[in-house]
Protein backbone atom coordinates (compact mmCIF):
# COMPACT_ATOMS: atom_id res chain seq x y z
CA UNK A 1 0.00 0.00 0.00
CA UNK A 2 1.47 3.57 -1.08
CA UNK A 3 2.18 5.19 2.11
CA UNK A 4 0.85 8.50 1.32
CA UNK A 5 -2.66 6.88 1.73
CA UNK A 6 -1.66 4.24 4.44
CA UNK A 7 -1.40 7.24 6.91
CA UNK A 8 -3.69 9.96 5.11
CA UNK A 9 -0.63 11.91 5.11
CA UNK A 10 -1.29 15.66 3.65
CA UNK A 11 1.66 17.66 2.56
CA UNK A 12 0.80 21.48 2.84
CA UNK A 13 3.27 24.29 1.18
CA UNK A 14 6.72 23.68 -0.36
CA UNK A 15 9.27 26.03 1.63
CA UNK A 16 12.37 24.80 2.14
CA UNK A 17 11.63 25.00 6.17
CA UNK A 18 10.22 21.00 6.81
CA UNK A 19 8.43 20.59 10.13
CA UNK A 20 6.52 16.94 10.52
CA UNK A 21 3.56 16.67 13.19
CA UNK A 22 3.04 13.53 15.14
CA UNK A 23 -0.07 12.84 16.63
CA UNK A 24 -1.05 11.68 20.48
CA UNK A 25 -2.89 8.94 21.02
CA UNK A 26 -6.43 8.76 20.20
CA UNK A 27 -5.97 12.21 17.81
CA UNK A 28 -5.81 12.66 14.21
CA UNK A 29 -4.04 15.58 12.81
CA UNK A 30 -6.54 18.27 12.78
CA UNK A 31 -5.42 18.75 16.43
CA UNK A 32 -2.88 21.03 14.90
CA UNK A 33 -5.51 23.15 13.14
CA UNK A 34 -4.45 26.45 15.93
CA UNK A 35 -0.92 25.39 15.40
CA UNK A 36 -0.58 25.17 11.67
CA UNK A 37 -1.64 29.08 10.37
CA UNK A 38 1.31 30.33 11.62
CA UNK A 39 3.45 28.15 9.60
CA UNK A 40 1.09 28.50 6.53
CA UNK A 41 3.94 30.83 4.18
CA UNK A 42 3.88 28.19 1.31
CA UNK A 43 7.48 29.93 0.09
CA UNK A 44 8.71 29.42 3.67
CA UNK A 45 7.46 26.34 4.87
CA UNK A 46 6.39 22.48 3.94
CA UNK A 47 4.47 21.13 6.58
CA UNK A 48 3.53 17.28 6.87
CA UNK A 49 0.97 15.73 8.99
CA UNK A 50 -0.50 12.35 8.77
CA UNK A 51 -2.82 9.74 10.96
CA UNK A 52 -1.59 6.66 12.50
CA UNK A 53 -3.02 3.74 11.15
CA UNK A 54 -6.44 3.14 12.99
CA UNK A 55 -6.90 6.45 13.45
CA UNK A 56 -8.26 9.80 11.67
CA UNK A 57 -8.72 9.18 7.80
CA UNK A 58 -5.84 6.63 7.46
CA UNK A 59 -6.51 3.14 6.65
CA UNK A 60 -7.23 0.52 8.87
CA UNK A 61 -6.83 -2.46 6.94
CA UNK A 62 -3.45 -1.73 7.20
CA UNK A 63 -3.01 -2.54 10.98
CA UNK A 64 -0.79 -5.40 11.60
CA UNK A 65 -0.93 -6.77 15.37
CA UNK A 66 2.62 -7.48 15.87
CA UNK A 67 4.05 -4.42 14.02
CA UNK A 68 2.41 -2.35 16.16
CA UNK A 69 2.68 -4.09 19.61
CA UNK A 70 5.32 -1.39 20.37
CA UNK A 71 5.57 1.99 19.35
CA UNK A 72 8.88 1.16 17.12
CA UNK A 73 6.04 0.52 14.64
CA UNK A 74 4.82 3.87 14.39
CA UNK A 75 7.98 5.25 14.34
CA UNK A 76 8.89 3.00 11.07
CA UNK A 77 5.59 4.18 9.74
CA UNK A 78 7.17 8.13 10.36
CA UNK A 79 10.22 7.19 8.55
CA UNK A 80 8.63 5.48 5.80
CA UNK A 81 6.80 8.81 5.48
CA UNK A 82 9.75 11.47 5.80
CA UNK A 83 11.87 9.21 3.33
CA UNK A 84 9.29 8.52 1.05
CA UNK A 85 8.58 12.99 0.40
CA UNK A 86 12.44 13.45 0.38
CA UNK A 87 12.05 15.20 4.23
CA UNK A 88 15.27 15.34 5.67
CA UNK A 89 16.82 18.08 8.02
CA UNK A 90 13.10 18.28 9.46
CA UNK A 91 11.56 19.91 12.42
CA UNK A 92 10.18 17.07 14.09
CA UNK A 93 6.62 18.13 16.23
CA UNK A 94 5.31 15.32 18.49
CA UNK A 95 2.73 15.48 20.72
CA UNK A 96 2.51 13.27 24.06
CA UNK A 97 3.00 9.71 22.63
CA UNK A 98 3.73 11.08 19.84
CA UNK A 99 6.83 13.01 21.35
CA UNK A 100 8.29 9.51 22.22
CA UNK A 101 7.22 8.23 18.57
CA UNK A 102 9.06 10.91 16.87
CA UNK A 103 12.57 10.41 19.27
CA UNK A 104 12.81 6.69 18.12
CA UNK A 105 12.10 7.78 14.54
CA UNK A 106 14.85 10.50 15.18
CA UNK A 107 17.50 8.37 17.03
CA UNK A 108 16.91 5.62 14.32
CA UNK A 109 17.63 7.99 11.15
CA UNK A 110 18.91 11.27 12.63
CA UNK A 111 19.58 12.65 9.20
CA UNK A 112 15.96 13.11 8.82
CA UNK A 113 15.46 15.67 11.84
CA UNK A 114 17.38 18.54 12.97
CA UNK A 115 15.60 20.00 15.67
CA UNK A 116 13.08 18.13 18.01
CA UNK A 117 9.96 19.78 19.69
CA UNK A 118 8.35 17.45 22.18
CA UNK A 119 4.63 18.80 23.33
CA UNK A 120 3.58 16.84 27.25
CA UNK A 121 5.77 14.41 26.70
CA UNK A 122 6.36 11.26 28.58
CA UNK A 123 8.95 8.30 28.47
CA UNK A 124 7.29 6.27 31.02
CA UNK A 125 3.83 6.79 32.33
CA UNK A 126 4.28 4.20 35.58
CA UNK A 127 5.83 5.61 38.50
CA UNK A 128 9.44 3.44 39.36
CA UNK A 129 11.89 3.61 41.95
CA UNK A 130 13.30 7.05 41.51
CA UNK A 131 10.73 8.25 38.96
CA UNK A 132 7.25 10.10 39.20
CA UNK A 133 5.36 8.70 36.04
CA UNK A 134 2.45 9.70 37.40
CA UNK A 135 0.36 6.48 37.87
CA UNK A 136 0.64 3.16 39.80
CA UNK A 137 0.92 0.18 37.50
CA UNK A 138 -2.76 -1.04 39.16
CA UNK A 139 -4.36 2.27 37.92
CA UNK A 140 -3.03 1.97 34.25
CA UNK A 141 -4.37 -1.65 34.46
CA UNK A 142 -7.09 -0.62 35.56
CA UNK A 143 -7.79 1.96 32.94
CA UNK A 144 -7.35 -0.55 29.92
CA UNK A 145 -9.45 -3.22 31.64
CA UNK A 146 -12.19 -0.12 31.65
CA UNK A 147 -11.45 0.38 27.65
CA UNK A 148 -11.91 -3.30 27.02
CA UNK A 149 -15.42 -3.64 28.74
CA UNK A 150 -17.16 -0.03 27.70
CA UNK A 151 -15.00 1.56 25.37
CA UNK A 152 -17.22 4.27 24.99
CA UNK A 153 -17.70 4.88 28.36
CA UNK A 154 -13.86 4.69 28.68
CA UNK A 155 -13.53 7.96 26.05
CA UNK A 156 -16.36 9.80 27.70
CA UNK A 157 -14.87 9.51 31.24
CA UNK A 158 -10.88 10.12 30.22
CA UNK A 159 -11.63 12.48 27.51
CA UNK A 160 -12.11 14.85 30.08
CA UNK A 161 -9.18 13.90 32.37
CA UNK A 162 -7.06 14.01 29.62
CA UNK A 163 -7.96 17.93 27.81
CA UNK A 164 -8.49 19.23 31.43
CA UNK A 165 -9.76 22.52 31.74
CA UNK A 166 -13.13 21.49 33.26
CA UNK A 167 -14.57 25.21 32.66
CA UNK A 168 -14.21 24.56 28.66
CA UNK A 169 -16.18 20.86 27.82
CA UNK A 170 -16.01 21.85 24.73
CA UNK A 171 -12.45 21.10 24.43
CA UNK A 172 -12.89 17.52 26.28
CA UNK A 173 -15.75 16.84 24.05
CA UNK A 174 -14.05 17.08 20.81
CA UNK A 175 -11.21 14.86 22.36
CA UNK A 176 -14.08 12.51 23.16
CA UNK A 177 -14.80 12.49 19.92
CA UNK A 178 -11.90 11.91 18.25
CA UNK A 179 -11.20 8.97 20.80
CA UNK A 180 -14.44 7.65 19.17
CA UNK A 181 -13.37 7.35 15.53
CA UNK A 182 -10.45 6.04 16.25
CA UNK A 183 -11.19 2.21 15.46
CA UNK A 184 -11.49 0.43 19.09
CA UNK A 185 -9.33 -2.49 19.16
CA UNK A 186 -7.08 -0.67 17.49
CA UNK A 187 -7.15 2.15 20.34
CA UNK A 188 -6.91 -0.06 23.01
CA UNK A 189 -4.15 -1.95 21.67
CA UNK A 190 -1.93 1.12 21.11
CA UNK A 191 -3.38 2.76 24.57
CA UNK A 192 -1.71 -0.55 26.21
CA UNK A 193 1.77 0.17 24.42
CA UNK A 194 1.83 3.87 25.01
CA UNK A 195 0.81 4.06 28.78
CA UNK A 196 3.06 0.38 29.10
CA UNK A 197 6.00 1.67 27.22
CA UNK A 198 9.42 2.69 29.02
CA UNK A 199 11.59 5.25 26.74
CA UNK A 200 13.82 6.14 29.39
CA UNK A 201 16.92 4.50 28.39
CA UNK A 202 16.27 5.65 24.61
CA UNK A 203 16.03 9.37 25.64
CA UNK A 204 19.20 9.22 26.37
CA UNK A 205 20.14 8.78 22.58
CA UNK A 206 18.62 11.74 21.01
CA UNK A 207 21.29 13.66 19.85
CA UNK A 208 19.24 16.58 17.77
CA UNK A 209 18.51 19.63 19.89
CA UNK A 210 15.12 19.37 21.76
CA UNK A 211 12.52 21.23 23.15
CA UNK A 212 10.41 19.86 26.14
CA UNK A 213 7.37 22.06 26.06
CA UNK A 214 4.89 21.00 29.68
CA UNK A 215 1.85 22.20 31.07
CA UNK A 216 1.97 23.58 34.79
CA UNK A 217 -1.12 21.28 35.17
CA UNK A 218 -1.22 18.13 33.63
CA UNK A 219 -2.92 14.94 35.22
CA UNK A 220 -0.89 13.39 32.52
CA UNK A 221 2.68 13.97 32.57
CA UNK A 222 3.06 15.59 35.63
CA UNK A 223 6.07 18.12 36.38
CA UNK A 224 8.70 15.52 37.53
CA UNK A 225 8.40 14.28 33.89
CA UNK A 226 9.09 17.24 32.14
CA UNK A 227 12.50 18.11 34.58
CA UNK A 228 13.21 14.09 34.40
CA UNK A 229 13.58 14.74 30.55
CA UNK A 230 15.38 17.77 30.39
CA UNK A 231 18.34 15.83 32.37
CA UNK A 232 17.97 13.09 30.51
CA UNK A 233 18.23 14.26 26.69
CA UNK A 234 21.91 15.67 25.68
CA UNK A 235 20.73 18.44 24.36
CA UNK A 236 17.14 19.55 26.20
CA UNK A 237 15.62 22.75 27.33
CA UNK A 238 12.51 22.90 29.14
CA UNK A 239 9.77 24.95 28.73
CA UNK A 240 6.59 25.19 31.17
CA UNK A 241 3.29 27.06 30.13
CA UNK A 242 1.58 28.54 33.01
CA UNK A 243 -1.81 26.78 31.60
CA UNK A 244 -3.47 23.06 32.44
CA UNK A 245 -3.93 20.29 30.51
CA UNK A 246 -2.37 17.59 28.09
CA UNK A 247 -3.43 19.06 24.67
CA UNK A 248 -2.31 22.78 24.97
CA UNK A 249 -2.05 22.84 21.01
CA UNK A 250 -6.04 22.94 21.40
CA UNK A 251 -6.64 25.14 24.38
CA UNK A 252 -3.98 27.10 24.74
CA UNK A 253 -2.58 27.44 21.13
CA UNK A 254 -1.05 31.43 21.61
CA UNK A 255 1.82 30.14 24.33
CA UNK A 256 2.46 26.82 22.77
CA UNK A 257 3.45 28.63 18.93
CA UNK A 258 5.17 31.15 21.60
CA UNK A 259 7.53 28.67 22.35
CA UNK A 260 7.72 27.21 19.19
CA UNK A 261 8.86 29.70 17.46
CA UNK A 262 10.97 30.79 20.20
CA UNK A 263 12.97 27.17 19.82
CA UNK A 264 13.40 27.75 16.12
CA UNK A 265 14.37 30.85 15.77
CA UNK A 266 17.37 30.02 18.45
Amino acid sequence: MQVLERNNVRVVGHGPQKMVFVNGFGCDQSIWRYIIPAFSDPEEFTLVLYDHVGAGQSVTAAYEPSKYASLQGYAQDLIEICEYLNMDSAVLVGHSVGSMIGMLAAIAKPELFKQVLMLCPSPCYVNQAGYHGGFERADIESMLKFMETDYVGWADTFGPFIMGNPDRPSLAAELTHSFCQTNPAIARQFARVTFLSDNRIDVMHLQQPCLVVQCEEDLIAPLEVGDYLEGAIPDASLVTLPVAGHCPQLSAPAQTLSAMELFLAA
